[in-house]
């Protein structure tokens, strides 16, 4: 079960990360042109929260499936 979950999360949380990363980094640098440092720093700190929530979302809602539907 712990398993199964740890592999979902390993498999889409990067996938959401690097989503986070794409919008964030397009938006900053079309709105901040002149500070594209800034605009990285922003979207790996997004593309890092992206990742943690939708690593923890995914564990929880495993345990809960394999618990609750059996």
């Amino acid at each position: 079960m712990l398993r199964q979950a740890l592999v979902f999360a390993l498999i889409f949380s990067p996938a959401a990360a690097l989503c986070a990363y794409l919008i964030t980094y397009a938006e900053y640098r079309k709105h901040f042109p002149e500070d594209l440092k800034r605009a990285r720093k922003i979207s790996v700190e997004f593309a890092l929260s992206a990742f943690v929530f939708f690593f923890i979302l995914i564990v929880l809602a495993v345990i809960f499936i394999n618990k609750y539907f059996p």
